[in-house]
């Protein structure tokens, strides 16, 4: 499988490239993860569900996968730089709990999150605050070549000097000189020697609850600093791929490759993926504007912008109906849309594991719906054509249910090999989440659908009997509380009423 050209968009380079990892059987794979200090939104999911989807690819094509995401649980500030309090620190001082008890509180929530979304667990999950001594050493590692500084007991990169031997911002763009132009200095940073540095260190002012001892200061690093650190203690001083949201470009993943470089004498990432936000009304979402939907609401409808509740296979479905690169704007008319479309898919794949094979029926051409699949995913990870190609094997497995076409064996097991492959193991897609949350559930689906199928039983031997009352009470009573009941030549199927 890995003859495929998988073709990736390279951030950097501005192009699609022909994905080549550095070694034939294995890929190094980083990804930023959240900053957990309050429930899981519909952003966060974004780049899970994103770089799962790549993950899935990359193990089927039969690489060793090694998909290293961090967790944020210090350095982060409140205003995405150098200024501002802890967001953990401020949570916890605000609810009166160790800073560790809010990072496990909403860690173990966002497991539960990903879990319910089928957001398969990376390989290595590490904590900024279990590696301080690392990037401790990592900074020293900087200031001996030269790009870093100490000032009253802080360290700080020197983006000026760096920009001029190896150049700045050019992942983001940013102009060095535009960006000092327009960086004012804040209060209490003058010890900075230009407004552009950014911390590598930061000595703690006497409230900061989370500090640590270092050669310079009792203090706690710079947020940017964990991700280049923790990356190369895990994948080496060069990787394959590290991802993240576009809203990282800048700083933070600008400043990861200074620091990379810096240490290094060398970029460490080979292959840079920004998936777009997810916006409401045009502005992204995000805990900083205050605009965010939690998925907690979304699973439940609790939120006033929500017209219900949307089950985790819906939002996974929304999210995999447009391209990562491409921005997707909230609205319940598109995830009502995505759930339409979702069941249809649902359906298909129910009535497919039925199915009867018809001696000398013509072959389907499946795998000529498989060619158009992978083609799909080689390019740039183009999960919409890939739903598309899905849906016309449904159209097949439909026309074929209601005896408009026939079916060999061949072409039912191909359909089912196409199904659990791309939708199930590689889009993630699975049934009996999608069922079992539509349901209201919580456990096992095979109690509630053995129910269903007993009164269809019992309906099907009062037809035989020409019992038509009984039959007819049996259909209207599922209809009224949310069935949908349709006869086949086979016998029954039924489905959720959308």
């Amino acid at each position: 499988m890995k003859d495929h050209n998988l073709v990736i968009y390279n951030t950097l380079s501005r192009t699609k490239e022909l994905f080549r990892p550095m070694h034939e059987d294995r890929v190094g794979m980083y990804v930023c993860g959240p900053t957990v200090y309050g429930d899981a939104h519909l952003g966060h999911t974004r780049p899970a569900i994103t770089f799962d989807v790549l993950f899935r690819y990359l193990t089927h094509l039969g690489y060793k996968v090694r998909y290293v995401r961090n967790i944020t649980d210090v350095g982060h500030l409140e205003h995405d730089s150098d200024d501002g309090e802890d967001k953990i620190a401020k949570k916890a001082r605000l609810e009166q709990l160790e800073p560790m008890e809010v990072v496990q509180y909403y860690l173990n929530r966002y497991h539960h999150s990903m879990e319910a979304l089928n957001v398969l667990p990376p390989s290595i999950e590490p904590h900024a605050s279990g590696h301080i001594i690392e990037q401790i050493e990592y900074i020293k590692r900087i200031l001996d070549s030269g790009y870093a500084y100490i000032s009253d007991g802080s360290v700080y990169f020197d983006v000026p000097k760096f920009n001029k031997d190896y150049g700045y911002g050019r992942l983001s763009g940013r102009n060095i000189d535009e960006l000092l132009a327009t960086t004012r200095e804040l209060d209490g940073q003058s010890e900075k020697r230009n407004p552009a540095d950014f911390a590598l260190w930061k000595k703690a002012a006497p409230e900061h609850i989370m500090h640590w001892p270092s050669p310079w200061s009792e203090g706690f690093p710079g947020w940017h600093l964990e991700c280049s650190t923790m990356s190369e203690k895990y994948l080496g001083e060069q990787f394959d791929i590290h991802g993240g949201g576009m809203d990282l470009k800048f700083p933070h993943h600008d400043c990861e490759i200074a620091q990379s470089v810096a240490h290094n004498g060398r970029p460490t990432v080979r292959y840079w993926m920004h998936n777009n936000m997810i916006t409401i009304n045009g502005k992204k979402m995000g805990k900083s504007l205050g605009n965010f939907i939690t998925l907690d609401e979304f699973f439940s409808g609790s939120h006033p912008l929500l017209e219900q509740a949307y089950t985790p296979m819906t939002i996974r479905f929304f999210i995999l109906q447009a391209h990562y690169r491409g921005t997707v704007d909230f609205s319940n008319e598109a995830l009502q849309g995505a759930e339409k479309a979702l069941h249809r898919m649902l359906d298909a794949y129910r009535r497919l594991q039925d199915l009867k094979p018809t001696a000398d029926a013509p072959v389907h051409d499946i795998a000529a719906i498989e060619r158009q699949a992978y083609e799909a995913l080689d390019d740039d990870l183009n999960t919409p054509v890939a739903i598309a190609a899905l849906f016309e094997a449904c159209r097949i497995v439909n026309l074929i249910n209601d005896g408009k076409a026939q079916a060999s064996q061949q072409d039912i097991d191909a359909l089912k090999a196409l199904f659990d492959t791309f939708m199930v193991d590689i889009l993630g897609i699975v049934p009996d989440i999608a069922k079992d949350t539509a349901a209201g559930g919580s456990g096992s689906v095979k109690p509630f659908e053995d129910a269903v199928d007993l009164l269809l039983e019992v309906r099907a031997g009062a037809k035989r009997n020409k019992d038509w009352a009984t039959s007819d009470l049996i259909r209207n009573r599922l209809s009224e509380i949310g069935f949908d009941v349709k006869d086949t030549k086979d016998g029954w199927e039924w489905s959720l009423k959308k």
